[in-house]
């Protein structure tokens, strides 16, 4: 029980790696939040996880608008009293397009998801958790926040960006009993990668995993265990760095 006794927000939790996370976090022994824009499907995960025995709460929350990170946080204070322990997950893809294709949608829309709202969480976030006497954030970046890939300017540009939030944000909360890192997830088997597997592209044409040393995408309850490691007291003097978990492959690049 990793998480005994502790209070969780997972942002993105309606799928993929989001709802592995919340699941886990819920077995691990946490009441959990779970925020997300899918309110059907976050609905539904929330009342899975009751139903086998673990605490939690969905709220509809677009984490890129201050009032609705704000009512995320209220709603997991009034539910459960306390803020320990947040997954920033929330974010998402953006067009394909190499730096003269991008368009300034498509630059507002990759900061929006993916450094805009991990900002606005953190910030309600950590004012919580300070008043709860200290906690742990994890951000979740992605590869692309250590390494680069063609004609993925937006997206990459602003997964980086994640990693700087996260260790300055470490400095600045360090002092208050609060720890923050980031998860770089490798390509890992969520909804969104497997379409792509049904397409016509890159990753469905096998080539990516033939690059993977393991030989495999991973499974989103991978990268799952490494958020709840990172979030839970095992970790407790780790804090402003980042954990790959990619199969190896940037180890191979």
């Amino acid at each position: 029980m990793m998480l005994e006794g502790k209070v969780a927000i997972v942002t993105g939790a309606a799928s993929g790696i989001g709802l592995a996370a919340a699941k886990l976090f819920a077995q691990e022994g946490a009441s959990v939040c779970l925020a997300d824009i899918d309110v059907q499907s976050g609905e539904v995960a929330a009342e899975d996880i009751r139903k086998s025995g673990g605490s939690a709460i969905f709220v509809t929350t677009d984490v890129t608008t201050q009032s609705a990170v704000d009512h995320m946080v209220a709603r997991t204070l009034d539910a459960f009293g306390q803020l320990d322990i947040a997954f920033n997950n929330a974010g998402g893809p953006v067009r394909y397009a190499a730096l003269d294709e991008c368009t300034p949608e498509d630059w507002d829309k990759a900061l929006a998801l993916n450094m805009t709202g991990m900002w606005l969480c953190m910030k309600a976030e950590a004012k919580a958790m300070e008043a709860s006497g200290g906690g742990a954030i994890l951000n979740c970046a992605s590869r692309n926040a250590d390494a680069a890939a063609p004609n993925l300017f937006a997206y990459t540009s602003s997964k980086h960006g994640v990693i700087g939030m996260t260790r300055s944000a470490a400095l600045d909360l360090a002092p208050r009993g609060i720890r923050v890192n980031a998860l770089l997830p490798g390509v890992t088997r969520s909804p969104m990668i497997e379409q792509a597997l049904n397409g016509s592209g890159f990753i469905a044409s096998g080539k990516l995993q033939e690059r993977i040393p393991m030989g495999r995408l991973a499974v989103c309850a991978e990268q799952a265990e490494a958020a709840c490691w990172l979030l839970s007291d095992r970790a407790s003097y780790v804090t402003g760095t980042t954990l790959m978990v990619d199969g190896g492959l940037s180890a191979a690049m």
